[in-house]
């Protein structure tokens, strides 16, 4: 369908409609410094289709993107194979264009999808229950902070260095006005032992304290024993959130529900989405039962008819569309069902011994390149135990050096410098993330890339 672009009458019978004196006055929150004042500098004021088309092609060619390079960035968003099966289930008509299931009676195979992607979400995690609401790992995280406030009636939360910050910048925007947020620990504490880091929070934890959030597998790669972490939080009356950004790792590593976790929320990315620019994502949410009725979002269930026949319906329907907003837990409006959907396809085509296989095969495929990559010298990996992702101190500023990777063609990692800017002793370390989808060429390019941009 083409735009097609409002007349000058039109724009403003709408500007008086609703009491505004021009265009400029729909954007005056947006500070004067970041507004354009006039045309861009460079590019035409116009030009036919086909020439803009060329134009950014050629634009786009200058980059160097996952699909073009050896590509080993991750920290949150992870590139793993998804079958050509997921892309034809998620295409079909009747699901493309679903949307929320105001209606059970007619929007059954909806509602059974979200069953069983709750379902899958609920054995991954070792929770009692999932959801089907959330937005991204980011937002859910935040969720789950508002739901353990709701649940302890205390405001304080504690936060892991070890989380990443992106989601820890989320929580803050959102919870600025709601109670504290304090990042119990420091990234130089996190990035050393896991230990340590957990050990610091419990110390933190006292009676005003809600929840403790911990992310494992966490940033920088370290694997964790949450179990006594959540028997300190459990202790003094706080719940424990855990975090997961790389859902595939609970093929290979217990799961945070048999280590203790009241809540356990996620990003879903890895399983059926590929990278996709950054978005849309998938959030993963689940918890105890008995905190069910304070949990964000809705709950499908399984029910029967009155025949007798199988059957779906909303369960639980906290928000705000769907009972009144005072009783309301959130204002989650929507339910990423085509990237639940996609996760779901993606996760039952693997199946329990196919997502075991899936782990073990990223597991191992990182211990191999961090091996080789250890060998280079001036380069020491921090990690003693990781999934698929890793943290090497390179004894100098780990930008450029990503940089120069790049301009090798290798997308070698994230440095902790982009992470945390105004942190100028982790400025020299840098995360790399290796999946299934890497070759042997690929690491032999990796290594002989960094082996030079070193000797320099």
């Amino acid at each position: 369908m083409r735009y097609l672009p409002l007349s000058t009458a039109d724009r403003q019978a709408m500007l008086a409609t609703i009491g505004a004196a021009d265009i400029d006055a729909l954007f005056i929150d947006v500070p004067e410094a970041a507004r354009l004042d006039g045309p861009i500098a460079g590019l035409p004021n116009h030009a036919s289709e086909m020439a803009v088309e060329r134009a950014l092609m050629k634009m786009a060619a200058k980059n160097v993107t996952a699909g073009s390079a050896p590509f080993f960035v991750g920290c949150g968003a992870y590139k793993h194979h998804v079958p050509a099966t997921v892309d034809m289930v998620i295409q079909r008509g009747e699901f493309l264009t679903a949307y929320t299931p105001y209606q059970p009676e007619i929007a059954q195979g909806t509602l059974q999808v979200l069953f069983e992607f709750q379902s899958q979400v609920a054995r991954l995690t070792g929770m009692e229950v999932a959801n089907a609401s959330m937005y991204d790992g980011s937002t859910a995280m935040t969720e789950a902070v508002f739901m353990a406030r709701r649940i302890t009636r205390r405001s304080k939360c504690l936060v892991s260095a070890g989380v990443h910050p992106h989601y820890t910048s989320v929580l803050n925007t959102l919870t600025r006005f709601t109670g504290d947020v304090v990042v119990a620990d420091t990234p130089v504490l996190a990035v050393g032992a896991p230990g340590d880091d957990l050990d610091h929070l419990i110390a933190q934890i006292d009676k005003d304290t809600s929840c403790v959030i911990v992310q494992n597998p966490n940033l920088f790669g370290h694997i964790a024993d949450l179990t006594p972490l959540a028997a300190a939080c459990h202790a003094a009356g706080a719940l424990l959130i855990a975090v997961v950004t790389e859902v595939v790792s609970l093929g290979a590593i217990k799961s945070p529900g048999e280590m203790g976790a009241d809540i356990v929320v996620g990003e879903g990315q890895s399983l059926g989405a590929g990278l996709l620019f950054g978005g849309p994502y998938l959030g993963l949410f689940a918890c105890r039962e008995k905190h069910v009725r304070q949990m964000p979002g809705r709950l499908c269930g399984e029910t029967v008819d009155a025949s007798g026949k199988r059957g779906f319906v909303l369960t639980l329907s906290t928000r705000e569309q769907h009972i009144r907003r005072e009783k309301a837990t959130s204002n989650i409006c929507t339910n990423s069902g085509l990237i639940a959907l996609a996760f779901s396809a993606h996760l039952t085509l693997l199946g329990e011994k196919g997502l075991r296989h899936l782990a073990a095969l990223n597991h191992a495929r990182a211990v191999q390149l961090a091996d080789r990559l250890g060998r280079v010298p001036g380069v020491t990996l921090l990690n003693g135990a990781f999934f698929n992702e890793f943290t090497l101190e390179l004894g100098r500023e780990a930008r450029p050096v990503v940089r120069a990777l790049a301009e090798k063609g290798v997308l070698g990692g994230v440095s902790l410098g982009r992470l945390w800017p105004t942190q100028a002793q982790l400025h020299s370390a840098m995360i790399v993330a290796v999946t299934e989808t890497a070759t042997d060429e690929d690491f032999d390019a990796f290594e002989d890339a960094l082996d030079e941009v070193m000797a320099k």
